[in-house]
């Protein structure tokens, strides 16, 4: 009886130890992944600045023009740009991001455009309209596609379909700690036209765009939208990276202590077994 018990926990214990392996493998190769998307995240940045930047330089410089990107639509319809992630044993990377989701969108009529694998599988368990399934994996959207979604919703918004688009997304803020956000992407808040700023004391150059100004700012937006979006999606996927790598961490140490406590328990139960044989022989010598 005993011997089967130790060859059960022999057989457990190599069982444990290929999973450590591969928990420890996908450990390292989240944490090597994890630097190149953090570096895309930062190389996109100042190219959003710059178009921002160029935003708000309209928008305070002119105040004679109407942007419909600045003021909603006036339908009550939300759309939730959600990205995800395409796998799993990323921790609580994903259900995180759906309970932020499930507050956000509360006692709201609102549709989903999806960006990863589990945001489609989600939001079509649930029955939620999608405005499309065409980039359903995350990590095989690039710049251009960004440009082609930011187009499509800027479409969208200007025909009337929504009144507000909002992205969903987790926020990388540590290699400890990823937060769910959302951020406003239409109207667009932040670029008010057509209002009166507080001057700042400082002389600003007069610029002379052509066509005109109204035309610029509107070219820009999807521009600036599409920059947002890759930025978030290179943020989302360092969060997730993050994610994993903690959490296969987590399970390579608990692997570890695992095969800790049954190679103690099978070296009791072995050196049990050698004392029982030892009794048997010395009984039976003993025997006349």
């Amino acid at each position: 009886m005993a011997g089967a018990n130790m060859k059960a926990v022999k057989l457990r214990i190599s069982s444990v130890q290929n999973t450590m392996q591969i928990t420890k493998a996908m450990q390292l190769v989240a944490a090597s992944k994890l630097r190149k998307a953090k570096e895309r995240a930062d190389e996109s940045k100042p190219y959003l600045s710059i178009l921002g930047k160029t935003l708000e330089d309209i928008a305070n410089s002119n105040r004679d023009f109407q942007s419909p990107y600045s003021k909603p639509s006036g339908s009550d319809r939300w759309l939730f740009i959600v990205i995800a992630g395409d796998r799993g044993l990323a921790g609580g990377y994903n259900s995180n991001l759906f309970r932020f989701m499930e507050s956000e969108t509360k006692g709201r009529d609102y549709d989903v455009f999806p960006l990863g694998r589990k945001s489609v599988e989600y939001f079509r368990h649930k029955n939620v309209k999608l405005f499309t399934e065409e980039y359903a994996e995350v990590a095989k959207v690039g710049v251009s596609d960004c440009f082609e979604i930011a187009r499509e919703i800027c479409d969208a918004f200007r025909k009337g379909e929504y009144g507000h688009v909002f992205l969903c997304y987790t926020n990388f803020v540590s290699m400890l700690n990823q937060t769910p956000s959302a951020t406003s992407l239409l109207p667009l808040s932040d670029f008010r036209t057509g209002e009166k700023r507080e001057s700042d004391g400082k002389a600003k150059n007069l610029i002379l765009y052509e066509p005109d100004s109204e035309e610029v700012f509107n070219t820009v937006v999807p521009e600036y939208l599409a920059g947002l979006l890759y930025t978030s999606i290179n943020v989302s996927v360092a969060s997730e990276l993050a994610a994993r790598r903690t959490a296969m961490e987590a399970a390579t140490d608990n692997a570890e202590e695992m095969i800790e406590n049954l190679s103690l328990f099978y070296n009791r139960a072995r050196q049990a077994s050698i004392t029982q044989e030892i009794t048997e022989i010395v009984a039976g010598a003993e025997e006349p």
